[in-house]
Formats: C-alpha cells, structure tokens, sequence
C-alpha cells in the first residue's frame, strides 16, 4: 500500500537512524573474530536512537562507544525531552505561577504558566449546572513540599517537545526524595538531617556509576553469556521496586525511605544479567488504579478528560503528537521507549496496559503466559489478573529480554510470586530469541510462514463506529497482503454478524460462537441467568427460548437452540469488580515494612491525590475491609472458560496463531473526550489474553491519518459531560499516529507467536522513530 506524502515525509525523518540499525544488524552477521585478531580501526560514531541490543554490544565491542557513554547519552536525551508535556485547564484561561518540580536529570521540571480555559474544553460550559469542576492548578507535593505538580484538570500541549515518559532517573542526589541531595553523597558524613536509612541507600552506585564500573571490568570484552543484557538501558513501570530509586507506584506517598529495601524479581534478575536499572517509568498510578470501589467517601469535584497520569510524575504523553494520549497504564514505558530515553522497558498489564500503550507508541510489546515473567516484589492492580511485559522497539530484543529473566538455578519460578509455579512443559527449551530469527534476507528465499494456519478474529475487527474504520481496514490488509501473498501463511476467519464475510478468506470450520455455546453453559449456567445492569431482562435472551432453563443451555451446546449475538468473545470481558487491589495494596505495604507507611490507612494519610476523583477512590480502597466479589469468583471461571473456548477453536481449525487489531480507535486527546464504548467494544486494547493470561504479541503495522474525534456533550439535565462518538467530521491527521496489530495463542505458545511476529516485522519494517524527538548532544542540546 502506498505512503501519503505527508507519511513519506514523517518516515524520512526517522530514515538516518534507521539506516544506521539496518548496516549494524547485515555487520552482525559477520563471524565473530578472535581477540587478538582484531584489527585497529578507526571508531565510527554510535548512536542509541533505534539501536537494537545487539548494535549496543557491537559498538562496545568495536569500541565505538562505552558504557558510561551510552547512559550519558540517555541522561542527554532525557534533559532534552523529558520534561512535562500538558497544561492546566482553569475556569478562566488566565496564567499561573507555576514554580519548579521535581529534580530530573540535573534540572527542576518547569511547567507553562499558560492555561487553557474550560470553555474550549467543556461546550456550553456557561450552561453547566452540575457539582464543582476539579480546575487545574498548581500544589506543593506531599513528597516534598519544595516540589511542585500539577493537580486537576489538563490538556496535552501540541508540539510539546517533550513526553514526560520516565519519573525518577538513577542519578545521584536526585534518585530518591528521602536522600536527595547531600543525603545521597557518594562519600563523607552523612549529614544530621537526613534519615538514618540513606547511609546504606548512597552507597550503592547510580546508572553512571555502575555502567563506568563495567567498562572498568570488561572493557571491549563483556561476558555476553553470562550478561546477555550487558549495558542495556532499562526503565521500569514504576509499580516494580528497585533498591536504588524510588519506588512509589507513581504515588506522591511521603514514606520514611521511598527506596525500598529489595529489587523486584525482574529487576535483579535483569540486574544480574548486566542491564542497567536506570530508571522508573512514568505510568496511570497504582496501575490505574483499579477504579473506585464504592463507598462513603464522595468525589467532591469532576474532573474530565483523556490520559494517564500519576499524582508524582504527571501526564505521559505520545511522542508522535504531544497533545494526545500514550495509552495507559505502562505509558511511560511505551513512550520512553517510543522517544529513545531508554532501550527497552518491563511494563505491567492487568487488562492490556502493555499492548495498549506500545501500540499507540510504534512499539513492541509482548506479555506471556500469565506467571512465565515474575512479578515478585511489584503493586499489582489484580493479582490474577497482573503480568509483567517488555517493550522494546524489535521484537528480537523483546524476545531476548525474556530469554534474560531465566534464573540460572530457578528457572522462571519466582517464590514471591505464586502464578510462576507453572508447569515446565509451558515454557520453551529453546531459547525464545531463537524463534525471532526472520531477516530481511531470510524472507527472499521463499515464504517463511508457508504451512502455517492463522485465524483472524473479526470479533476484534467490527467497525462499531466511523472512528473504527480506518485502523480495521488497514490492519485487514496487512492481514491479506503480508501476512498472506507475501509470507505464505493460511488464513481462516471467525464470525460477526457485524463483520462482512470475506469470500477469499474460508470461514473457520468452528467458531467463537459455537465454542462458547458448548463451554460457558455447563461451566457458568448462572452468566445466562443473571438479569441485566438495570436488574431487568436477561442480556442474552434468544428469540423463542428460555435461556435459563437447563433444556435451553443443553441444546445450544448441541447447536440445536439459538444462540445470542450478544455474547461473543467481546461481552465475556466484562463483569463485575474484584475487590483484590485492596488486599494486594496492603500485602504490598506489609511487605515492604516502611515504619511510616505500612497499611491503608497510613497510605492515604501520607498522599496526595492529583484529582478528587482519585481522592474518593483510594478512601473507599482503603475502607473495603470484605474481599469477597462476585469479580474474583468471574474471573477465576471464566479463565478457563476461555481457555477451553480459544484452544478448542484453534485445535478444531489446526490454527497455529490468532490474529487482529490491537484496537481500532485512534489515540485521544489528552484532556478532552475518549472514544465512547459500544458493543462490548473497548477503545485501548482487546483484554482476552490477559484475561486468560496467555501470551501476545503487538507489533506496529503502519500508520493511520483518519481520525473522526469524539466530543463532550452536555447532557439534558446540563449536570454531566458525556463522551459522544463523532460519526460525520473526519480528520485528516497532521501528524500520521501508529496503528498496531496482535498476534496472540495458547498457554505456553510464546515461540509460535514471536516466531510469526518476527517474520512479519521483518516484511514491513513499519517501526519509525518520531520525527521531534532525533539526536542530542551530551549536554541535552538538540541537533
């Protein structure tokens, strides 16, 4: 499919480091040479943007670069773009006083004084007659009371320059709020005012210090087996502790020592291996935060708008246009990685907050087998639900990544995490890299996926809206002409009534419906039974049928009943709250034994919340004393109800991989009305796997220029704004936005889907790094 002009335009600008990545990679093909025989030569200039691992461990190897030289270069980075990217909306529009934030990178953040008025954000806002409005506005942190952030409302900033993605860097003096300053100083006395605590805190050395110590051991000649992440600049999702930075869950929490005493799981397994822990990703906080439970405690003021956002480290944004949303909860991860401050991240999903995020930001995200990649040591939203991700912009790296976190006595089992006990026949002997081995030049000797069967998943594809369109047209099409004419697969379609059948494609043999309609009666009869939200008719009630009855659920398994279009692999998503992120939270707290904050109600009492909305919600949290939630019960049947549905369904079609959009809503805007839900429809991501806890893929598959923009609407009592889906005023988009397409399978199914993914990746090479975020000098400076 050819390019738009304004594509074309957008891709060259990302073509020299692209370049730069292709002649390093054709260079690693090349036989190793002995030592000794290594000849002199002249070292070319290294350059981290679009570097894959391997271009990291060549350039250190060939003595292009150091170590040291790479974190200095991404401390660079981060000076230049890393600052906040969003402003406050106000009831007037008129400018503040904005006042520094948190130290990063050398330097305080700075916020614009501008604002934005509610009336360009909120129509007929002089109509509005409903509770207070949560204005923008700028308040000291709990944290650190020299510490300004912004609290309420905010919108993105076009052209921003900037992603806000990573909140904490592993720079000494500015690593930890409880030891900043002289309290981390490498040598001397500690002073007397600083907590006890941070005399063994500085003593561990920061992201320069650590990677200066490496060059000092290993100089050109690093052991690669034995630290196959070797120098590899990592962020973490700040829910996972790291020792030796902050560690807040994106909170502004003012505990005794923010460091906590012990790395993640997968932190020092990754540690272990040579990476460099080098800084906390920015994220929507506590993993969004698993909503509000329901309560006494009243949200005192609204707050509207798109984006994800932590009261600590702020509003992330997207990299390819500032002024809309990164997608959540791992935002930082994706958009850090997206912007080049970091050369991969491990991201956290609960229901997609990997895939949705590296998406929207042209990046790979691939999460696994629910308990394959540890999550010990880490705030979790639903413990059944949470797994750790990687991001990276390859999938190779993504895969080499995975292959790091194997323990070399433990294996992938990681005794703080229960879910990792996973039996060993799931997880590859092979190592997973070993499946990305698609190259360009493998993809010229004939069709590398020929003999394998993959389903598409038209659920996943219905264009429920204007706004659907686009992305499901084009993912369709890389479907047919990639994934198929050019790389040889087998493609079979699922059934939506919704969806037109393509008549080049042959229907699969036995779908979603009929899987679910012989798995969920037996297993789940109650999901037929239980009425609807408004307490009345059944949602799923078939024409001439009591889908109660026990007669009913027999002979729809049998195919002898109707069946509702309404329940679809979409519908089964969604179900009542569970109360685990109450009991997570405080078994996290308990855990970490901070003498000031270590329950409920000594969080809440040492917090601030950006918003009154979060104010409400994280009281009523810590006011659910009862866990039991009809939430937990669902998703623990219905777990394996799907599981026996998806792997009925590919066994009966001997599919090998599923395959569709991550989504098919273009990113919002940060600040103003998402996209609204409909048909079981979700905006970011499809939540399936992680509901199932199996593994997928995203990887990015183009770019899309058609935007049709939802709006606020006031709603007849003129009490609330409500999102409402625009279906007549098409955009064309200024600045082309990532699109991202999903392959996804079975528990243990790792190798088969990066295998495909790979090859794919390699055919298209749609990755291309954004166009205002290119190379900077050392001092932060831009070229």
């Amino acid at each position: 499919m050819p390019h738009s002009p304004t594509l074309n335009r957008f891709l060259l600008a990302g073509l020299s480091a692209a370049v730069l990545s292709v002649v390093l990679a054709a260079d690693q093909s090349a036989a190793p040479r002995p030592r000794a025989a290594a000849p002199a030569r002249a070292a070319r200039p290294f350059h981290v943007e679009e570097a894959t691992i391997a271009d990291v461990h060549r350039a250190i190897q060939h003595g292009e670069t150091t170590c040291k030289n790479i974190v200095e270069t991404y401390i660079a980075r981060a000076r230049a773009y890393n600052g906040t990217c969003t402003q406050l909306v106000t009831r007037d529009g008129a400018p503040i006083a904005p006042g520094p934030g948190a130290v990063r990178a050398g330097s305080p953040v700075s916020f614009p004084s501008q604002t934005t008025g509610a009336a360009a954000v909120l129509p007929t806002f002089d109509e509005y007659a409903g509770p207070p409005i949560d204005f923008g506005r700028m308040e000291a942190t709990s944290s650190d009371p020299a510490v300004r952030q912004q609290y309420g409302m905010v919108i993105g900033i076009k052209n921003a320059g900037q992603v806000n993605a990573l909140s904490t860097l592993n720079i000494r003096g500015e690593r930890s709020v409880s030891c900043k300053a002289q309290c981390d100083a490498a040598s001397g006395p500690l002073p007397a005012s600083c907590p006890k605590a941070c005399d063994a805190f500085r003593k561990q050395p920061d992201a320069i210090e650590y990677a200066a110590s490496l060059d000092a051991k290993y100089g050109r000649h690093p052991d690669l087996k034995a630290m196959p992440m070797y120098c590899v600049a990592f962020s973490f999702k700040d829910v996972y502790d790291t020792a030796d930075m902050r560690s807040t869950g994106g909170g502004d929490v003012n505990y005794a020592m923010d460091a906590p005493p012990r790395d993640a799981t997968i932190v020092a397994e990754l540690r272990a291996k040579g990476a460099i822990v080098y800084a906390k990703a920015n994220l929507a906080e506590y993993n969004a935060g698993s909503g509000d439970p329901g309560g006494a405690a009243r949200v005192s003021a609204r707050e509207y708008g798109a984006g994800a956002r932590s009261t600590w480290g702020g509003t992330a944004c997207n990299p390819y246009d500032t002024a809309r949303e990164t997608g959540g909860s791992s935002s930082g991860s994706a958009a850090g990685v997206a912007a080049n401050l970091v050369q991969c991240s491990i991201c956290e999903e609960t229901g997609g907050s990997c895939r949705q995020p590296a998406w929207r930001n042209d990046v790979v995200a691939l999460v696994t087998t629910k308990g394959l990649m540890p999550y010990g040591g880490a705030i979790g939203a639903d413990p059944y639900l949470d797994r750790a991700g990687i991001q990276c912009r390859t999938v190779k790296d993504a895969a080499l990544v995975l292959d790091a976190l194997k323990d070399p006595v433990r294996g992938y089992f990681d005794p703080r995490d229960i879910y990792s006990a996973l039996p060993k026949g799931l997880i590859s002997e092979k190592p997973y890299a070993s499946f990305a081995g698609a190259t360009a030049g493998s993809l010229k000797a004939g069709k590398p996926l020929a003999g394998i069967r993959i389903g598409i998943v038209r659920e996943y594809m219905v264009k429920h809206a204007a706004n659907d369109a686009a992305m499901s047209d084009q993912v369709n099409a890389e479907i047919t002409k990639v994934l198929r004419d050019q790389l040889g697969a087998e493609l079979v379609e699922s059934f939506d009534p919704m969806y037109p059948d393509d008549p080049s494609i042959p229907n699969m043999t036995y779908n979603f419906q009929q899987a679910l309609a012989e798995i969920l009666p037996f297993h789940m009869p109650e999901y037929l039974q239980r009425p609807g939200r408004d307490g009345g008719a059944l949602p799923y009630a078939a024409p001439n049928a009591d889908v109660t009855t026990r007669d009913y659920m027999v002979k729809a398994g049998e195919g002898q009943a109707p069946w509702s279009d309404k329940l679809n692999i979409r519908s089964v998503n969604n179900g009542p709250p569970s109360a685990s992120f109450a009991f997570n939270f405080a078994q996290y707290l308990l855990r970490r034994g901070d003498v000031r904050v270590n329950d409920w109600a000594s969080l809440n009492a040492n917090a601030k919340y950006y918003s009154a909305t979060r104010v409400a919600a994280m009281k009523n949290w810590e006011n659910k004393i009862n866990l039991a939630s009809d939430g937990m019960t669902q998703n623990i049947k219905m777990r394996e109800v799907m599981r026996l549905v998806i792997l009925k369904v590919m066994r009966q079609n001997n599919l090998d991989v599923l395959v569709n959009p991550t989504t098919t809503i273009p990113p919002a805007r940060i600040g103003y009305a998402n996209q609204p839900q409909i048909n079981d429809r979700p905006v970011g991501r499809f939540p399936t796997s992680a509901n199932v806890g199996i593994p997928e893929i995203t990887v990015p598959a183009g770019f899309n220029t058609v935007s049709y923009e939802p709006k606020y609407v006031l709603n007849a009592a003129k009490s609330a704004y409500v999102s409402s889906a625009n279906e007549n005023r098409r955009s064309t988009l200024e600045i082309p936005l990532p699109v991202g397409i999903s392959f996804w399978g079975g528990p243990g199914d790792e190798g088969i889907v990066i295998k495909i993914a790979a090859a794919y990746e390699a055919a298209t090479r749609h990755r291309a790094a954004p166009a205002a975020f290119g190379p900077v000098s050392l001092t932060g400076t831009r070229n």
